[in-house]
């Protein structure tokens, strides 16, 4: 057998993300002697899932274009990737500088350039109409288009035709565990508390100083409760000082990034996802594999609602309708969650074949 086809995916780092867990999921199912993946990221701090990629046999390209914002220092280094790999086919997840990635891309004759979406929405801050030009523009040197929601691939392609790759989750991994969820309960010391968890980035996108405001009545009330979030970002600083604010600090238990998902997942009695958008939101799905009711924004993409224990709430209503459909989420036990997230295209091994008979399909073309 021949060398395997490798595989350029693009984006900002791979951290603990939505994006990034969809590709590694992919990665560790693809039949890696016929597909490799390497990956060129933004920033040039190791991240999160590189000693796994090295491990799988991948490549990661460091850059340092989001500190430094040197464009053309940027192109250049991009150019000498493609001259010394012969790609065939490039990734691309990054909107923003997507545009410049594919359009070297082509100049260096990589004959499939995807572009891909992830999100239904962007955060409209200072940056936003630069960022919103550069999106507009990103798909156009793209063969192929991507998004892991039909909402995230309107929003980002309009009416062009594109593929959904759904962020397929190794449904078995979280399935309800009573031994993990004694273990983590005692670990974490909340045994006799009704626990609330979210995941995610701390960033502005998932809006969990909303939630804490919202945890904040729910405590108010004279609930028993605690508030488990995972994950890090630009906004931890701001998040500790509001919970701080609140009088939280008892209540509210900061995790960071973790590798044990399918553990902390069955410590939770709900898990709240209050994102101003999601072009998915996989963690949404990954809970609910765990077989908790989930309570998510509308943000949320409709394409989440894989079984029948997630209610959507709009972020404007009164926050007292937060509170109660928190402390009364119920699970619907008469559902079968494993059949019900794989026939909604969700299943890992599923999606890896596809994107793999994609791959290697394109490449022979």
């Amino acid at each position: 057998m021949g060398e395997p086809i490798r595989i350029l995916h693009v984006l900002q780092r791979m951290e603990a993300g939505g994006t990034q867990a969809l590709l590694m999921n992919l990665y560790r199912n693809i039949d890696r002697e016929k597909i490799q993946f390497d990956f060129l990221v933004e920033y040039p701090n190791k991240q999160f899932y590189d000693d796994e990629i090295i491990e799988l046999g991948g490549k990661i390209f460091y850059n340092n274009v989001r500190n430094d914002y040197n464009l053309i220092k940027f192109q250049n280094q991009v150019k000498k990737i493609f001259k010394v790999n012969n790609y065939k086919i490039i990734h691309v997840h990054a909107y923003t500088i997507g545009f410049f990635i594919l359009k070297i891309a082509k100049k260096f004759g990589v004959t499939v350039r995807i572009a891909h979406s992830h999100n239904n929405n962007t955060v409209k801050d200072n940056k936003f109409f630069f960022k919103k030009i550069l999106q507009r523009i990103y798909p156009i040197y793209a063969t192929d288009l991507f998004a892991c929601s039909e909402e995230a691939g309107k929003y980002l392609f309009g009416k062009r035709d594109f593929n959904v790759l759904k962020n397929a989750i190794d449904t078995s991994r979280f399935l309800k565990n009573m031994e993990f969820r004694k273990q983590i309960r005692n670990e974490l010391q909340i045994e006799d508390n009704y626990v609330i968890g979210n995941v995610g980035r701390l960033h502005a996108q998932k809006n969990q100083i909303f939630l804490l405001e919202v945890f904040k009545e729910i405590v108010k009330n004279g609930k028993k409760a605690k508030l488990i979030i995972i994950g890090q970002g630009p906004m931890e600083q701001q998040i500790k000082e509001r919970i701080k604010e609140l009088g939280l600090k008892d209540n509210v238990i900061l995790l960071g990034n973790r590798r044990d998902m399918n553990r902390l997942y069955q410590a939770m009695d709900v898990f709240v996802l209050p994102s101003l958008f999601e072009g998915l939101g996989i963690v949404a799905i990954e809970a609910q594999a765990a077989g908790l009711p989930v309570v998510a924004s509308t943000g949320v993409a409709k394409e989440a609602n894989v079984t029948t224990n997630i209610t959507k709430l709009d972020l404007y209503k009164d926050i007292q309708v937060w509170v109660d459909s928190i402390l009364n989420a119920k699970l619907n036990q008469d559902s079968n969650i494993y059949e019900s997230i794989k026939n909604a295209g969700y299943d890992v091994m599923e999606n890896s074949k596809m994107i793999q008979e994609f791959y290697i399909k394109k490449f022979n073309t």
